[in-house]
C-alpha cells in the first residue's frame, strides 16, 4: 500500500477540488493519505512568485475556471465573500486538531461552500468549538509546526498546492490526479520518462549559463 502526502492550503480552490475528487480519482486502488497543511504564501515567497489571485486578469480567470471545473465535476462550490484571505487561522486549527480527512473536509467546506467570509472571527470560533482541537491553535507550538511543515515542503521541492507526494515524485495540481493514478497503477511511462525530463532541464540550465553570443555545438 502506497502512502500519499497531500500538501494543501485551504486558500487554494484547486486544493479543494483535488481534495473532493481524490477518492473518486483513485477508486479501486490501495493507498493511504497523510494530509499536510502548509502556507501557500510561504512557498510563493520562497520562489519569488505571486499567487494567481494577486495578478489582475489571472485572478478573474482563475475564479471562473475553478467554478467551471466544480460544475463539470459535480462538486458543490461557491466563492467565499473575500479572496484571497488570511488562511493562518484555518491552517493552525487543522494542525491543532490533527489534519485527518474529516478535519480537512470541514475546513475546506467552510471556505468553499456557502459563500461566507472564510476568515470571519465568529465563524472561526464556531469551527473551533465544533472540531474541539486537542491543542491550542494559537500556541507557539502549533505556529512553529506550521512554519516547519512549510519549510520541509520547500526542501522536498514543492512550489505550489495542491501537491501529492508519493515515493520520490511530486504531482502538482488538480489536473495531475489522472497522472497520479497512472503512476500508482504502475504505468511504464514513468520509468522511461520521469527522469529524462530532469535531464533536459539540467541541459537547458547549462545552456542558459553560456556567455551571450555563444552557440551550443
Amino acid at each position: 500500500m502506497k502512502t500519499l502526502t497531500f500538501y494543501l492550503d485551504f486558500i487554494s480552490p484547486y486544493a479543494y477540488l483535488a481534495f473532493e475528487r481524490l477518492p473518486q480519482a483513485l477508486q479501486g486502488l490501495s493507498y493511504q493519505v497523510e494530509y499536510r497543511p502548509v502556507l501557500f504564501a510561504g512557498l510563493l515567497k520562497h520562489h519569488g512568485q505571486l499567487g494567481p489571485a494577486e495578478i489582475a486578469g489571472k485572478r478573474e480567470w482563475t475564479y471562473r475556471q475553478v467554478l467551471w471545473l466544480a460544475h463539470a465535476q459535480g462538486v458543490p462550490m461557491q466563492m467565499p465573500a473575500a479572496h484571497p484571505f488570511n488562511p493562518l487561522g484555518l491552517l493552525r486549527l487543522a494542525l491543532a486538531c490533527g489534519p485527518n480527512r474529516y478535519v480537512c473536509e470541514t475546513l475546506f467546506r467552510h471556505v468553499w461552500r456557502g459563500g461566507a467570509d472564510a476568515a470571519d472571527a465568529a465563524r472561526l470560533q464556531a469551527l473551533q468549538r465544533q472540531l474541539a482541537p486537542a491543542r491550542d491553535p494559537g500556541s507557539d507550538e502549533v505556529k512553529n509546526e506550521l512554519k516547519q511543515a512549510t519549510q520541509a515542503a520547500i526542501e522536498r521541492g514543492l512550489f505550489g498546492v495542491p501537491t501529492l507526494a508519493v515515493d520520490d515524485k511530486l504531482f502538482w495540481g488538480f489536473d495531475a490526479l489522472p497522472m497520479l493514478r497512472a503512476y500508482l497503477e504502475g504505468d511504464d511511462w514513468f520509468a522511461a520518462n520521469w527522469d529524462r525530463v530532469a535531464q533536459s532541464v539540467d541541459g537547458s540550465s547549462m545552456s542558459s549559463r553560456r556567455k551571450p553570443g555563444t552557440i551550443a555545438g
